[in-house]
Protein backbone atom coordinates (compact mmCIF):
# COMPACT_ATOMS: atom_id res chain seq x y z
CA UNK A 1 0.00 0.00 0.00
CA UNK A 2 2.44 2.20 1.04
CA UNK A 3 4.65 2.19 -2.06
CA UNK A 4 1.33 2.74 -4.66
CA UNK A 5 1.13 5.58 -2.25
CA UNK A 6 4.49 7.21 -2.34
CA UNK A 7 4.61 6.48 -6.03
CA UNK A 8 1.32 7.77 -7.28
CA UNK A 9 0.80 9.53 -10.79
CA UNK A 10 0.56 13.09 -9.60
CA UNK A 11 -0.70 14.40 -13.11
CA UNK A 12 -3.87 14.85 -13.74
CA UNK A 13 -5.35 14.94 -10.26
CA UNK A 14 -7.82 17.54 -8.80
CA UNK A 15 -4.95 19.56 -8.02
CA UNK A 16 -1.88 18.74 -10.60
CA UNK A 17 0.70 17.31 -8.84
CA UNK A 18 -0.34 17.19 -5.44
CA UNK A 19 -1.71 14.09 -3.53
CA UNK A 20 -2.65 13.38 0.11
CA UNK A 21 -4.18 10.75 2.37
CA UNK A 22 -4.90 9.28 5.93
CA UNK A 23 -3.73 6.14 6.32
CA UNK A 24 -6.16 4.46 9.81
CA UNK A 25 -5.11 1.05 9.04
CA UNK A 26 -1.94 -0.12 7.54
CA UNK A 27 -1.01 -3.97 7.94
CA UNK A 28 1.77 -5.87 6.11
CA UNK A 29 0.76 -8.56 4.12
CA UNK A 30 2.98 -11.70 5.30
CA UNK A 31 5.63 -12.22 3.17
CA UNK A 32 5.18 -9.84 0.87
CA UNK A 33 8.28 -8.19 -0.66
CA UNK A 34 7.85 -4.31 0.30
CA UNK A 35 10.65 -2.89 -1.66
CA UNK A 36 10.52 -0.12 -3.95
CA UNK A 37 11.53 3.27 -4.97
CA UNK A 38 10.28 6.08 -3.75
CA UNK A 39 9.04 7.86 -7.67
CA UNK A 40 7.64 11.45 -5.51
CA UNK A 41 9.08 13.15 -2.76
CA UNK A 42 7.18 11.94 0.48
CA UNK A 43 6.38 13.23 3.97
CA UNK A 44 5.26 11.17 6.45
CA UNK A 45 4.02 11.98 10.19
CA UNK A 46 3.16 8.96 12.45
CA UNK A 47 -0.18 9.68 13.95
CA UNK A 48 0.14 6.06 15.79
CA UNK A 49 1.73 2.71 15.98
CA UNK A 50 5.40 2.54 14.03
CA UNK A 51 7.22 0.29 11.63
CA UNK A 52 10.67 0.06 10.53
CA UNK A 53 12.10 1.22 7.16
CA UNK A 54 15.02 0.89 5.58
CA UNK A 55 15.92 4.14 3.30
CA UNK A 56 18.96 3.35 1.27
CA UNK A 57 21.44 1.50 3.97
CA UNK A 58 19.72 2.97 6.81
CA UNK A 59 17.22 1.46 9.17
CA UNK A 60 14.33 4.14 10.15
CA UNK A 61 12.66 2.84 13.39
CA UNK A 62 9.66 4.97 13.60
CA UNK A 63 7.11 5.51 16.34
CA UNK A 64 4.11 8.00 16.86
CA UNK A 65 4.79 11.64 16.31
CA UNK A 66 7.86 10.71 13.97
CA UNK A 67 7.99 12.69 10.97
CA UNK A 68 10.27 11.39 8.28
CA UNK A 69 11.00 12.71 4.91
CA UNK A 70 11.62 10.20 2.26
CA UNK A 71 13.86 11.43 -1.08
CA UNK A 72 12.46 11.30 -4.92
CA UNK A 73 14.22 7.97 -6.07
CA UNK A 74 15.18 6.19 -2.51
CA UNK A 75 15.43 2.70 -2.16
CA UNK A 76 12.68 1.70 0.20
CA UNK A 77 11.50 -1.79 2.22
CA UNK A 78 9.63 -2.11 4.84
CA UNK A 79 10.90 -4.26 7.40
CA UNK A 80 8.46 -4.23 9.95
CA UNK A 81 4.51 -3.06 10.78
CA UNK A 82 3.38 -3.07 14.56
CA UNK A 83 0.21 -1.57 16.94
CA UNK A 84 -2.04 -0.63 14.80
CA UNK A 85 -0.03 1.59 12.39
CA UNK A 86 -1.94 5.11 11.75
CA UNK A 87 0.07 7.21 9.04
CA UNK A 88 -0.17 10.79 7.07
CA UNK A 89 1.19 10.57 3.85
CA UNK A 90 1.74 14.13 1.35
CA UNK A 91 3.54 13.76 -1.70
CA UNK A 92 4.20 16.24 -4.51
CA UNK A 93 5.94 17.36 -7.20
CA UNK A 94 8.78 20.19 -7.64
CA UNK A 95 7.08 21.67 -9.83
CA UNK A 96 3.92 22.02 -8.10
CA UNK A 97 5.93 23.43 -5.45
CA UNK A 98 7.29 26.15 -7.72
CA UNK A 99 3.37 26.86 -8.83
CA UNK A 100 2.37 27.69 -5.93
CA UNK A 101 4.86 29.09 -3.50
CA UNK A 102 6.16 32.32 -5.36
CA UNK A 103 6.75 33.74 -2.02
CA UNK A 104 10.09 35.15 -0.91
CA UNK A 105 10.15 33.59 1.94
CA UNK A 106 9.16 29.74 0.94
CA UNK A 107 11.24 29.45 -1.80
CA UNK A 108 14.15 27.80 0.43
CA UNK A 109 11.69 25.01 1.61
CA UNK A 110 11.90 24.10 -2.03
CA UNK A 111 15.96 22.70 -0.52
CA UNK A 112 13.45 19.40 0.31
CA UNK A 113 13.17 18.21 -3.50
CA UNK A 114 16.63 18.89 -4.41
CA UNK A 115 18.51 17.54 -1.76
CA UNK A 116 18.52 14.10 -1.93
CA UNK A 117 18.80 13.17 1.52
CA UNK A 118 16.15 11.91 4.46
CA UNK A 119 14.98 13.82 7.62
CA UNK A 120 13.56 11.99 10.55
CA UNK A 121 11.99 14.06 13.31
CA UNK A 122 10.37 13.03 16.71
CA UNK A 123 8.76 16.11 17.68
CA UNK A 124 7.16 17.01 20.54
CA UNK A 125 3.50 16.92 21.78
CA UNK A 126 2.90 20.68 20.53
CA UNK A 127 5.58 20.50 17.62
CA UNK A 128 3.00 17.34 16.62
CA UNK A 129 -0.22 18.98 17.19
CA UNK A 130 0.64 22.03 14.96
CA UNK A 131 2.03 19.45 11.93
CA UNK A 132 -1.10 17.53 12.54
CA UNK A 133 -3.53 20.14 12.08
CA UNK A 134 -2.19 21.57 9.28
CA UNK A 135 -2.12 17.71 7.74
CA UNK A 136 -5.80 16.83 8.70
CA UNK A 137 -6.51 21.01 6.88
CA UNK A 138 -4.66 20.39 3.89
CA UNK A 139 -6.62 16.82 3.62
CA UNK A 140 -10.06 18.26 3.99
CA UNK A 141 -9.27 20.84 1.67
CA UNK A 142 -7.80 18.63 -1.13
CA UNK A 143 -11.24 16.05 -0.77
CA UNK A 144 -12.83 19.39 -1.18
CA UNK A 145 -11.47 19.63 -4.30
CA UNK A 146 -11.99 16.13 -5.57
CA UNK A 147 -15.82 17.25 -4.92
CA UNK A 148 -15.68 20.65 -6.40
CA UNK A 149 -13.29 20.14 -9.10
CA UNK A 150 -11.09 23.49 -8.92
CA UNK A 151 -8.42 24.52 -6.59
CA UNK A 152 -9.00 26.77 -3.98
CA UNK A 153 -7.28 29.51 -2.31
CA UNK A 154 -7.42 27.53 1.14
CA UNK A 155 -5.13 25.06 -0.89
CA UNK A 156 -2.55 27.66 -1.38
CA UNK A 157 -2.64 28.90 2.11
CA UNK A 158 -2.63 25.55 3.63
CA UNK A 159 0.74 24.30 1.36
CA UNK A 160 2.19 27.79 2.49
CA UNK A 161 1.56 26.83 6.41
CA UNK A 162 2.91 22.99 5.59
CA UNK A 163 5.88 24.21 4.06
CA UNK A 164 6.04 27.16 6.68
CA UNK A 165 6.21 24.65 9.75
CA UNK A 166 8.35 21.77 7.94
CA UNK A 167 11.25 24.91 7.67
CA UNK A 168 10.99 25.38 11.49
CA UNK A 169 10.98 21.70 11.86
CA UNK A 170 13.91 21.27 9.69
CA UNK A 171 15.75 24.12 11.04
CA UNK A 172 15.06 22.86 14.88
CA UNK A 173 16.72 19.08 14.03
CA UNK A 174 18.85 19.50 11.30
CA UNK A 175 20.79 22.41 12.75
CA UNK A 176 20.42 26.33 12.24
CA UNK A 177 22.17 26.69 9.05
CA UNK A 178 20.90 26.36 5.47
CA UNK A 179 22.00 22.74 4.09
CA UNK A 180 25.31 22.99 1.69
CA UNK A 181 24.05 23.25 -2.27
CA UNK A 182 25.90 22.13 -5.12
CA UNK A 183 26.57 24.73 -7.79
CA UNK A 184 23.85 23.82 -9.87
CA UNK A 185 21.57 23.44 -6.73
CA UNK A 186 22.69 27.20 -5.75
CA UNK A 187 21.73 28.67 -9.43
CA UNK A 188 18.08 26.81 -9.18
CA UNK A 189 17.55 28.31 -5.53
CA UNK A 190 18.91 31.72 -6.59
CA UNK A 191 16.97 31.63 -9.79
CA UNK A 192 13.34 31.00 -7.82
CA UNK A 193 14.08 33.75 -5.66
CA UNK A 194 14.71 36.15 -8.25
CA UNK A 195 11.54 35.06 -9.81
CA UNK A 196 9.43 35.30 -7.22
CA UNK A 197 10.02 39.26 -6.83
CA UNK A 198 10.46 39.72 -10.63
CA UNK A 199 8.11 37.58 -12.41
CA UNK A 200 5.54 40.03 -12.95
CA UNK A 201 7.70 42.48 -14.64
CA UNK A 202 10.47 40.54 -15.81
CA UNK A 203 9.10 37.81 -18.72
CA UNK A 204 12.38 36.64 -20.36
CA UNK A 205 15.10 33.94 -20.02
CA UNK A 206 17.69 36.98 -20.73
CA UNK A 207 16.79 39.30 -17.37
CA UNK A 208 17.45 35.78 -14.64
CA UNK A 209 20.41 34.65 -16.75
CA UNK A 210 21.82 37.97 -16.71
CA UNK A 211 21.19 38.41 -12.67
CA UNK A 212 22.91 35.21 -12.14
CA UNK A 213 25.76 36.34 -14.45
CA UNK A 214 25.23 33.04 -16.77
CA UNK A 215 23.98 32.53 -20.01
CA UNK A 216 20.45 32.06 -20.80
CA UNK A 217 21.30 28.57 -22.29
CA UNK A 218 23.13 27.64 -19.11
CA UNK A 219 20.24 28.73 -16.70
CA UNK A 220 17.91 26.82 -18.89
CA UNK A 221 19.55 23.81 -18.81
CA UNK A 222 20.68 23.84 -14.94
CA UNK A 223 17.06 24.61 -14.20
CA UNK A 224 15.36 22.16 -16.20
CA UNK A 225 17.75 19.38 -14.81
CA UNK A 226 16.71 20.25 -11.60
CA UNK A 227 13.19 20.87 -11.91
CA UNK A 228 12.63 19.18 -14.80
CA UNK A 229 10.80 22.47 -16.56
CA UNK A 230 12.62 25.34 -18.67
CA UNK A 231 13.20 29.26 -17.02
CA UNK A 232 10.37 29.54 -19.82
CA UNK A 233 7.98 27.66 -18.31
CA UNK A 234 8.36 28.11 -15.08
CA UNK A 235 8.13 32.41 -15.79
CA UNK A 236 4.63 31.06 -17.48
CA UNK A 237 3.36 29.18 -14.71
CA UNK A 238 4.24 31.61 -12.27
CA UNK A 239 2.20 34.26 -14.47
CA UNK A 240 -0.71 32.09 -15.20
CA UNK A 241 -0.70 30.94 -11.46
CA UNK A 242 -1.22 35.09 -10.27
CA UNK A 243 -3.32 35.97 -13.41
CA UNK A 244 -5.78 33.49 -11.99
CA UNK A 245 -5.33 34.48 -8.19
CA UNK A 246 -6.57 38.04 -9.74
CA UNK A 247 -8.82 37.08 -11.62
CA UNK A 248 -10.51 34.70 -9.39
CA UNK A 249 -10.80 37.81 -6.65
CA UNK A 250 -12.55 40.05 -8.81
CA UNK A 251 -11.18 43.39 -7.24
CA UNK A 252 -9.43 44.40 -10.34
CA UNK A 253 -10.60 45.11 -14.17
CA UNK A 254 -8.70 43.10 -16.77
CA UNK A 255 -7.12 46.08 -17.44
CA UNK A 256 -5.28 46.66 -13.99
CA UNK A 257 -4.89 42.61 -14.42
CA UNK A 258 -2.95 43.39 -17.88
CA UNK A 259 -0.92 46.10 -16.26
CA UNK A 260 0.09 44.36 -12.90
CA UNK A 261 1.44 41.46 -14.44
CA UNK A 262 3.91 43.65 -16.67
CA UNK A 263 2.15 43.10 -19.84
CA UNK A 264 2.31 45.86 -22.73
CA UNK A 265 -1.59 45.66 -23.30
CA UNK A 266 -4.58 43.87 -22.56
CA UNK A 267 -4.82 42.41 -26.17
CA UNK A 268 -1.40 40.93 -25.45
CA UNK A 269 -2.42 39.71 -22.17
CA UNK A 270 -5.66 38.16 -23.65
CA UNK A 271 -3.79 36.02 -26.57
CA UNK A 272 -1.31 35.01 -23.73
CA UNK A 273 -3.49 34.01 -21.05
CA UNK A 274 -5.87 31.82 -23.72
CA UNK A 275 -2.80 30.17 -25.40
CA UNK A 276 -1.75 28.50 -21.92
CA UNK A 277 -5.56 27.62 -20.58
CA UNK A 278 -7.51 27.57 -23.55
CA UNK A 279 -9.89 30.16 -22.12
CA UNK A 280 -10.42 33.74 -22.34
CA UNK A 281 -10.15 36.21 -19.08
CA UNK A 282 -13.80 36.77 -19.43
CA UNK A 283 -14.93 33.21 -19.34
CA UNK A 284 -12.17 32.27 -16.32
CA UNK A 285 -13.45 35.19 -14.25
CA UNK A 286 -17.06 34.30 -15.26
CA UNK A 287 -16.47 30.29 -14.70
CA UNK A 288 -14.69 30.97 -10.94
CA UNK A 289 -17.84 32.87 -10.08
CA UNK A 290 -20.12 30.55 -10.77
CA UNK A 291 -18.07 28.03 -9.10
CA UNK A 292 -17.80 30.43 -6.04
CA UNK A 293 -21.71 30.66 -5.90
CA UNK A 294 -22.13 27.04 -6.15
CA UNK A 295 -19.64 26.61 -3.35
Amino acid sequence: MLKNLINTKLQNLPIDGFDIHLIKKYEKVTNSVDEFKSENLAFLLIRSGGFKLKLEDVIQDLSARDLIIIPKDSDCNILEIHDKLQIYIVTFSSEFTVKNCLKKELIDSFYFFIRKETMKASLNENEYSVLSLIYRLVYYVNVNAHREGYESELHRISLNLFLYELKVIYTKYVGNSMPKFTRKESIVMEFLTILSIHYKKQHHVQFYAGALFITPIYLNRVVKEITGKSVKILIIEALISEAKILLEDGQLSLVEISEELGFESLSIFRIFFKKYTSLSLSDYRSNSFEKFKGS
